[in-house]
């Protein structure tokens, strides 16, 4: 890997982290392309990941350290026997769905019958190995469906609330989440954490406008439920990252220069794709990506299946491991 190629991964990263169209999957796309191997890139990913973190609590810095003062009120209350589920602010209410919201990633550390693996490992398998490579493509195929439905739940709560005249300028829909808002979004961002090339933005956005969550709030809870899942998926990958022994001949790990290019690259761009986001959600655009998901998923098939009949990675001419 050179520079050039970790700069590209890192815009990679932070055009898709965010954006609806799964940054697992564009990475696995990308990697295809140059020819690397998922496990050999592990640490570097994870690096990138990191990137994205930054660009996400720069964005939301405001509201984090809202819920950061929040959080401490509210142990203080559970301690004094001051809390009240009835009674919660909007900030409490969205701190405590939060921690509802990650419980579902739990269960990727639930093992798989008969074999050492947990769910978790599925995510590696699949994204790691071109033979695998057709999982990205059916996956994105799924999340150009989950946002096209999404989007019509989105329209049908908009038309009830201006039948009752209640729409707003953010659009219809509520915005507190209640248990099973959470819990049903939390089970999707975990169904995403497994398959490359489901978006986890998108996905879980898609759920949350199906359980009528004003789109915004929806969004927002997305973005912010993804520091600790983003922080937590980083720290597992690392862990694996060190445990892999380095095979004879196999690839290194990238150098300083290309970890802080692939880096400084996901954050910025990854803060700007949060922006870019935010307003296309807001003027109804979001049938760019439905479009962009469903042809990049045709296109990943097709090539997966070619290539499993062939036996080689069309693009660097290796066999398919």
């Amino acid at each position: 890997m050179n520079i050039f190629e970790a700069i590209i991964q890192g815009i990679v990263q932070g055009i898709t982290e965010f954006l609806p169209v799964s940054s697992s999957g564009h990475l696995s796309i990308t990697q295809h392309i140059f020819g690397q191997s998922g496990e050999g890139n592990l640490f570097f990913n994870v690096m990138l990941h990191l990137g994205t973190l930054v660009a996400v609590c720069f964005y939301y810095r405001k509201l984090i350290l809202s819920l950061i003062k929040d959080f401490g009120k509210l142990i203080a209350d559970i301690f004094k026997g001051n809390f009240k589920w009835s009674q919660m602010s909007p900030g409490r209410n969205l701190i405590v769905m939060l921690i509802i919201g990650l419980l579902p990633l739990f269960l990727l550390f639930m093992p798989i019958i008969g074999t050492d693996m947990q769910i978790k490992d599925l995510a590696d398998m699949l994204a790691g190995g071109s033979k695998t490579f057709i999982v990205v493509g059916l996956s994105l195929l799924v999340t150009s469906v989950l946002l096209l439905v999404g989007g019509l739940a989105n329209k049908h709560t908009e038309q009830k609330y201006k039948a009752a005249g209640k729409l707003t300028k953010s659009g219809g829909g509520r915005k507190r989440f209640n248990l099973l808002d959470a819990v049903s979004v939390g089970l999707m961002q975990m169904v995403a954490a497994v398959l490359p090339g489901l978006s986890r933005s998108g996905s879980t956005l898609a759920v949350g406008q199906l359980r009528g969550i004003n789109r915004q709030s929806a969004l927002d809870y997305t973005c912010v439920l993804s520091i600790p899942s983003i922080l937590a998926a980083a720290v597992l990958e690392l862990k694996d990252a060190f445990d892999v022994p380095a095979a004879p001949g196999g690839p290194e790990l990238p150098g300083i220069p290309m970890i802080l290019a692939g880096m400084i690259a996901a954050a910025v761009v990854g803060y700007f794709s949060i922006v870019l986001f935010k307003w296309l959600l807001k003027t109804d655009r979001m049938y760019i990506f439905i479009v962009y998901t469903a042809l990049v998923g045709i296109a990943v098939t097709i090539i997966s299946i070619v290539e499993l009949n062939s036996g080689y990675n069309i693009f660097s001419g290796t066999p398919l491991v």
